[in-house]
């Protein structure tokens, strides 16, 4: 979520007022701002798409709730010591929360352990082990529309009961010690993005936050007009109806068999009416299609925790893989590959097929994403069931990326086209007009260079080194993964100070490469990969040959609120993920939004970026996904390309013989066999044309007109890519709500008797 105050500030159409009064009781709001922590409760892209859609949904006057967990301790803190990424605790709540508000009178047991009890009444979960579920809420205020949305997440709490009703009393002191084994669940953020970990905590997270969240949505709808009661017993015919459950990701994937639990066990429905109102409740959203990334969790572990929940999901699958085989008779190889459950060595769990199968509605984030999904990951299921599979391309709130990071360019936009674009972004298509006006692109060009040398100002007091403000800023900031090709990035450096240092009088665009993202801690690779970036920044940045023409920097702690001053001033956003990996990205929106220019692969929503803009005003690079394919069926060979490019096998070569190592010449010896030997995501395959295509970005960036001219073009082509969009999207194709434009009337004004009626709709 970031910081919350300058976001609330914009949203109630505050912000001067708040800016004028702080300034007369002697204080700079800037300042007061940069106290506050950044809520880092999640990893990468995916926690943030959530963040924007609550925007969205609040501005689009949704009756919508986003669930999830209180973690004590966020994303870590990632300091840089000797180049090494060292990982700190983020104790977020040191200071309070002010935003947020406890709620204990709606806290909730969850249940874990246990063992089941089958009689003629039907199945019981008995001897559990009860957590309670604290909620906190924070609000959610959608932009200047009075609406004020909520976000519940959930703390983990030891019931006063904890171990001491058992037979161990002697040892009070011991029981109380131990509430904190139950408070553990919601102490700390498993900070995997794209890998999967099947650890018995994390399941236990996901449990719990599911568990809670169904029950405070029965309570609800059971509390509303719509649950009506016939004498004792609750009909839920209208449940898909009043409510919609997004699956983001499959993280939450046990909220399938815990809905059926309640229905069946304790809400006493036959089991075909209790899978119809799951299946129209649920739709499931994919992210990745990393197989790696992929949830499979072992059929003993969940055995263990949660024994009624693998009886359900064994039943879901015996139900699936009968009307599968009554469809395709003798295909054995087609049940093995469609089962919800996984032989092997270990038995596991797929979360993805069961998400499938118990869902309405699945949805990749970009077009060729979602094609993906359909064609290759799922194709099975796809064959089955098309009509279930759609895409809705991601998008991000321009109110926080555009607005609050960047309100020069905001403010310049509103000046040419008024300011509906705010919740409108299409009509920033009328700045077309504006692409040969003379003074606008001047304009432009004076924001994009303010913001630049604010930014060079930052840098420097934080990182002691002098940046040249005038110089490209090439910025390259995500979670450090293979897929996302940092390396290659790194290549392309160390190309860049070969050819200085090989003609130091020739012309040469300076450029400041600016590169940031957290590693995985147990994510070898990724922390080899931020040692060798800061390995080749050591020696590019004090070699008096290079002067101020190159600089590398490796932003430490990459997180919202730095993404908020480095976006600003970005002239050229590397997006060079291996086509066919990077789900959608939206940093890459972010970027073309504030004005900087793309280079990129065809790659995620990158597709969708040229398809908008035209694809002559990205510089796209590199192989396709057919490429890729093609490649993998003729074996991909490294070699071939480092004996081919004398400049490749230069680089690779001062890696290799620790030229950016002379006290251990050996260190990145793993990232270099990696590259020639297990090297997933081909970085050589795709070294030439990223080098070839760099020199046209650069050739380009001395015609400041022609450049600037581009960046209009591109931000006349990003009204696409809000969050707003995405939202009327899942809410007309997936939710079946509509979105209501109206602005509530604000508190302080009486409402006629004619407003208060709330129209009849889904509660997403």
């Amino acid at each position: 979520m970031g910081r919350t105050l300058q976001n609330t500030m914009i949203n109630l159409g505050l912000q001067n007022a708040c800016d004028e009064a702080v300034y007369q009781l002697g204080l700079d709001m800037e300042e007061l701002e940069e106290i506050e922590e950044d809520a880092g409760l999640g990893n990468g892209g995916l926690g943030r798409l959530a963040a924007c859609f609550l925007d969205s949904m609040a501005t689009l006057g949704l009756a919508a709730y986003g669930y999830g967990i209180r973690y004590e301790y966020g994303i870590f803190n990632q300091k840089i010591r000797d180049g090494w990424q060292v990982e700190e605790a983020d104790d977020w709540l040191r200071h309070g929360n002010p935003w947020e508000k406890a709620r204990p009178e709606y806290m909730l047991p969850v249940h874990f352990y246990g063992r089941v009890e089958h009689s003629a009444s039907g199945a019981k979960w008995i001897d559990t082990q009860v957590v309670l579920a604290l909620p906190y809420d924070t609000p959610v205020p959608g932009y200047m529309n009075n609406t004020v949305n909520t976000m519940r997440l959930w703390s983990a709490r030891a019931p006063n009961d904890f171990n001491l009703r058992d037979f161990n009393v002697g040892d009070y002191i011991q029981a109380v010690l131990d509430r904190n084994l139950a408070e553990n669940i919601s102490r700390v953020l498993y900070p995997n993005d794209n890998f999967f970990e099947g650890k018995e905590l994390r399941l236990k997270q996901e449990y719990f936050v599911v568990a809670a969240t169904l029950q405070d949505i029965i309570r609800r709808f059971k509390a509303s007009k719509f649950g009506s009661t016939d004498s004792v017993r609750t009909v839920f015919d209208s449940f898909p109806d009043q409510v919609a459950i997004q699956l983001n990701d499959t993280h939450p994937a046990m909220a399938i068999p815990e809905l059926m639990r309640i229905f069946v066990d304790i809400e006493k429905l036959p089991w075909d009416k209790a899978w119809d109102i799951t299946k129209r409740t649920f739709a499931y959203t994919n992210h990745t299609v990393l197989p790696e990334a992929l949830e499979r969790w072992p059929v003993d572990l969940v055995e263990k925790l949660l024994p009624r929940h693998l009886q359900i999901i064994y039943e879901i699958n015996q139900r699936h893989l009968d009307h599968i085989a009554a469809l395709f008779p003798n295909d054995v190889d087609r049940l093995r590959r469609m089962s919800l459950i996984e032989e092997g060595d270990t038995k596991r769990i797929n979360m993805a097929h069961l998400c499938i199968v118990g869902s309405h509605a699945v949805n990749g984030v970009a077009k060729i994403h979602s094609e993906i999904v359909k064609t290759q990951v799922f194709e099975d299921f796809a064959e089955l069931e098309p009509e279930k599979f759609q895409n809705k391309t991601n998008g991000i709130t321009p109110r926080r990326w555009l607005l609050l990071c960047n309100p020069g360019l905001a403010e310049l936009i509103a000046e040419k086209i008024g300011e509906d674009y705010v919740r409108d972004l299409s009509q920033l298509t009328k700045l077309h007009e504006f692409v040969d006006d003379d003074l606008f692109i001047r304009e432009v060009a004076k924001v994009k260079q303010e913001n630049k040398v604010k930014f060079a100002l930052y840098l420097e007091k934080e990182y002691k080194v002098k940046i040249n403000p005038s110089s490209m800023f090439d910025v390259h900031v995500k979670r450090i993964h293979e897929y996302k090709r940092q390396l290659m990035n790194c290549l392309h450096i160390i190309t860049m100070y070969n050819r200085i240092r090989r003609d130091p009088t020739k012309l040469f665009v300076p450029r400041t490469v600016i590169i940031g993202g957290k590693a995985a801690p147990g994510y070898h690779m990724a922390k080899m990969i931020i040692k060798l970036i800061n390995a080749v920044a050591q020696v590019v940045n004090n070699d008096p040959m290079v002067g101020s023409k190159l600089k590398v920097i490796f932003l430490e702690n990459y997180r919202v609120s730095l993404a908020e001053k480095v976006i600003p001033a970005t002239d050229l956003s590397e997006q060079i993920s291996t086509a066919g990996t990077e789900a959608s990205g939206t940093g890459n929106m972010k970027f073309m939004l504030n004005g900087a220019l793309t280079i990129g692969t065809m790659d995620g929503a990158n597709v969708e970026m040229a398809e908008e803009a035209g694809e002559e005003n990205l510089f796209i690079f590199g192989m396709r996904v057919e490429d890729v394919t093609e490649l993998d069926r003729r074996g991909y060979n490294a070699q071939l390309y480092y004996d081919r490019l004398p400049e490749l096998k230069q680089a690779v070569d001062q890696i290799k013989s620790g030229f950016f190592s002379p006290k251990d010449p050996n260190l990145f010896n793993d990232v270099v066999n990696m590259l020639f030997h297990h090297d997933r995501f081909k970085v050589f395959a795709d070294y030439e044309a990223y080098v070839k295509c760099q020199e046209k970005v650069s050739e380009l960036y001395l015609n400041s007109k022609a450049w600037t001219k581009m960046v209009i073009r591109n931000i006349a082509a990003a009204g696409k890519f809000s969050s707003d969009r995405t939202i009327k999207e899942y809410a007309r194709d997936i939710w079946h709500v509509e979105p209501s434009d109206l602005k509530i009337p604000p508190p302080n004004e009486p409402r006629d008797a004619g407003q208060d009626k709330t129209p009849n709709g889904t509660a997403a």
